[in-house]
């Protein structure tokens, strides 16, 4: 297992107040712009205000399944804006729901970065003018690489120039390239940028590589390739309540089996709920001193907090890793290591609300 500070670059503890607020807006990637949506038939298109978007108005354009929103996206959305501004016109991301890999390959118990929502907030929040975002059905992906080019990317813009990643396959069987999707740009009249994939430590940046951090509790590595923090959405619930007896009550959420989570351990966290948000120290999965671990699940002690917040949403921003899942041999020695880890979250992260 191996810790770390969950920023870009190693962050200096204790957090003040002001570099709290900025871990957490860069990690859910505020402010989320004003927009406006809309289904379309073969498309769900969410756009800036006053933003246009139709089959006749020009857009620069990156294609992608953009799971994690990180570095390397962050990077090709930056090519395509800087592209868009001096063309004079809008700039959209293209993007599927599921991730293509989960339609072909059947859903994956925690894999997911983000969810399809967070996923164009936050692309949405790097500026772009529209993300549009094509239902990957088994019909869309048996579909020509071609006929995708001609009735799907074109049905929705007029592309006038198309940025991806070099590894990008796109049609039937992945049989559109590079290169074909080139000829297709000639035939229709868009150009054609491809990237190198953004590499950390010369290995090519992926949502996949970052899956594997988060898994393995590297959450402070995953930050800096994602280029912020990592965070799950969930439901608070009823709990089992052994907390409460120990002077130390939690907070018990629920996230979608799909949401990508450390296998286990404790974590110094912040927890987001509405516009503010506390320090905690988190548990993923159940404590084995009382039960096998279950999937999905986490156990935030947040500190500061009082209130009723069972069926809230909250997000669980991960910070830094803190000690591996164990069984205590008696309930002062869980009670001792417990109460250590929220007095490192309190005297590192703060020990009040902040707004976010």
């Amino acid at each position: 297992m191996t810790s770390g500070a969950c920023a870009p670059q190693e962050a200096s503890f204790p957090l003040r107040p002001d570099d709290a607020q900025a871990l957490v807006h860069s990690a859910l990637m505020l402010p989320h712009p004003a927009v406006v949506a809309r289904q379309l038939a073969g498309a769900r298109i969410v756009a800036r205000q006053g933003v246009r978007v139709g089959a006749d108005v020009p857009f620069v354009c990156a294609i992608g399944a953009f799971d994690g929103v990180h570095a390397g996206h962050r990077a090709l959305v930056a090519a395509a804006l800087r592209d868009a501004s001096q063309l004079g016109v809008s700039c959209a991301a293209i993007t599927f729901d599921p991730d293509p890999a989960e339609t072909l390959a059947g859903p994956r118990s925690g894999e997911r970065l983000l969810s399809v929502e967070d996923r164009v907030r936050g692309l949405l929040s790097l500026g772009l003018d529209a993300v549009i975002v094509f239902p990957f059905t088994r019909e869309l992906a048996a579909t020509r690489y071609d006929a995708f080019v001609e009735r799907t990317l074109l049905g929705q813009v007029k592309a006038v120039s198309v940025h991806v990643g070099t590894n990008f396959r796109f049609g039937e069987g992945g049989a559109g390239d590079v290169g074909r999707l080139a000829g297709l740009g000639q035939r229709f009249g868009f150009a054609v940028h491809a990237h190198q994939l953004v590499a950390g430590d010369g290995e090519a940046i992926s949502a996949t590589r970052i899956r594997g951090l988060v898994h393995g509790g590297d959450v402070g590595e995953a930050a800096r390739l994602l280029g912020r923090c990592h965070y799950v959405r969930g439901r608070v619930r009823h709990g089992r309540g052994q907390g409460t007896g120990f002077g130390f009550p939690t907070a018990n959420v629920h996230m979608d089996p799909r949401d990508c989570l450390p296998e286990q351990g404790v974590y110094a966290c912040y927890f987001v709920l509405g516009g503010s948000f506390w320090p905690a120290a988190v548990n993923v999965g159940a404590p084995p001193s009382f039960s096998a671990p279950e999937a999905a699940f986490l156990e935030a002690n947040i500190v500061g907090f009082q209130g009723n917040i069972y069926g809230e949403e909250a997000c669980v921003v991960f910070v830094r890793w803190l000690r591996d899942s164990r069984r205590f041999d008696s309930l002062p020695e869980l009670e001792r290591v417990v109460l250590g880890n929220i007095k490192w979250v309190q005297d590192n992260l703060g020990g009040t609300r902040l707004g976010v």
